[in-house]
């Protein structure tokens, strides 16, 4: 079987000689459907780039990838975007939610992209927000969420299409250590429901949710191993 996600040698560089900048080199992963893999390293080691790269928000320089068996140069414009809307779910450190707009209408704009009928979009947004936790905040407009639940409000977003992979990126970056638990424990019971799940973060402590941990420095892998013992859940108020 074919793995969700293979790259073989990739690079990426950024800006032109003599002044470009190599923020990946000769990256080779494969990633099978349904597990959790951490990508960890220090800033500037080009874990984001990676992540980009994978979640096809920037093209690679050298290098293949193929995403369900296809290579992905092979796409047209209109193909990638398909697959960003209705494959693939992304959770960022600064959340990105629309200001006064409500939690419900924020997770339903994905839907508004989709061809999803929109009869449906009301339902299955609120199961997404529901799913998180915060069915009690439908209404409330991002400015009087915590940092936690904006947090949670953008998992449910990248929830709402039921993407086969969810990218996050530095999701408890900007959240203190008890709302980083929460998200955590959800994104880890996301993976057990199925979901193909790729965590960016610098935090060891959050890395070991994961079941595998890719470290990178430098733009080179520099090791790739299975996590042998998983952190305890914690749990949370639905």
């Amino acid at each position: 079987m074919n793995p969700l996600i293979r790259v073989e040698q990739v690079g990426k560089v950024f800006g032109e000689a003599p002044t470009q900048t190599v923020a990946l080199r000769d990256v080779s992963l494969h990633i099978s459907k349904g597990e959790f893999v951490a990508v960890m390293g220090p800033s500037g080691s080009g874990k984001s780039t990676l992540l980009h790269i994978l979640g096809f928000l920037d093209d690679l320089s050298s290098g293949t990838y193929h995403f369900e068996g296809r290579d992905v140069s092979t796409y047209t414009p209109e193909e990638i975007a398909r697959i960003r809307n209705e494959k693939l779910g992304f959770v960022f450190q600064a959340f990105n939610l629309l200001p006064r707009t409500s939690v419900l209408e924020n997770v339903i704009l994905p839907l508004r992209y989709s061809n999803v009928p929109e009869r449906e979009w009301r339902d299955r947004a609120t199961r997404a927000v529901q799913s998180v936790g915060l069915f009690h905040r439908l209404s409330a407009e991002p400015s009087t969420l915590s940092g936690g639940e904006k947090q949670r409000v953008a998992i449910a977003r990248a929830l709402v299409n039921n993407p086969s992979v969810i990218f996050a990126d530095e999701p408890t970056g900007n959240l203190d250590s008890k709302s980083g638990q929460v998200v955590m424990e959800i994104i880890r019971r996301l993976n057990d429901e199925g979901h193909t799940v790729v965590l960016i973060t610098h935090e060891t402590y959050t890395a070991e949710n994961a079941k595998r941990i890719i470290r990178l420095k430098d733009g080179v892998i520099e090791s790739d191993a299975l996590v042998t013992q998983r952190a305890a859940p914690e749990t949370y108020n639905k």
